[in-house]
């Protein structure tokens, strides 16, 4: 809920000079704070592919997967009203309530698709690495994931948006009622987290995690 909220707030309020610089550093700083804080409370998913993806390297029980997917949603969506109660009705206006508006031609799909699934696929393998993976956990995972988040973000946000989380485009489609190619924003992570998850199993993982190459 806080990590939409501080997000879309920042896209909404977004100073043209900056850029992608502001919303890109307060989405990486939101999320390297929410990682610190609530780790050990919750392991700090805050993402569906995350989830999904700790789940199949063995991260969490299966039980726990849907309540995790459907918190986020909730959260998602709670996020996103407040960011609407919060910001001025002109700027919300203006920029779609913070709803993923950047593809909108046919054209564009396949970049943004690619771009979803890359840029997800890189921040959840770091997760991974740093959470998950015995080998190579750090303290640092809240600044690592957080990086991660401010240079996709710089790197792809005219291509995509850089969503990277289904919750964080969830939560503005339904305030602001956009809808227009939001199944990009589902599929790109989702698929992204798949292949995070293979990539650790089959060649990253260490020998507990990997499943060939032991």
């Amino acid at each position: 809920m806080f990590f939409v909220f501080i997000g879309c707030v920042s896209v909404i309020e977004n100073v043209p000079a900056a850029g992608r610089l502001q919303p890109a550093l307060v989405h990486g700083l939101a999320v390297a704070v929410m990682v610190a804080v609530m780790d050990k409370i919750s392991g700090s998913h805050f993402n569906p592919p995350f989830t999904i993806a700790i789940y199949l390297c063995g991260g969490m029980e299966l039980m726990m997967v849907g309540p995790y997917l459907v918190s986020q949603m909730i959260g998602g969506v709670l996020g996103a009203g407040m960011a609407k109660i919060m910001t001025p009705a002109e700027r919300y206006k203006n920029a779609t309530g913070a709803a993923f508006d950047v593809v909108q031609s046919d054209s564009q799909l396949s970049g943004a698709v690619f771009a979803e699934v890359a840029m997800t696929c890189l921040v959840t393998m770091v997760v991974l690495l740093v959470a998950v993976n015995n080998k190579t956990k750090t303290p640092l995972a809240p600044f690592l994931v957080g990086c991660t988040v401010i240079i996709n973000i710089l790197a792809g946000g005219d291509v995509s948006g850089t969503c990277l989380n289904p919750a964080r485009a969830f939560g503005p489609a339904v305030m602001a009622n956009y809808w227009s190619y939001h199944w990009v924003y589902w599929v790109g992570p989702i698929g992204g987290g798949l292949v995070a998850a293979a990539l650790l199993r089959l060649i990253l993982g260490d020998n507990k995690l990997r499943v060939v190459m032991k």
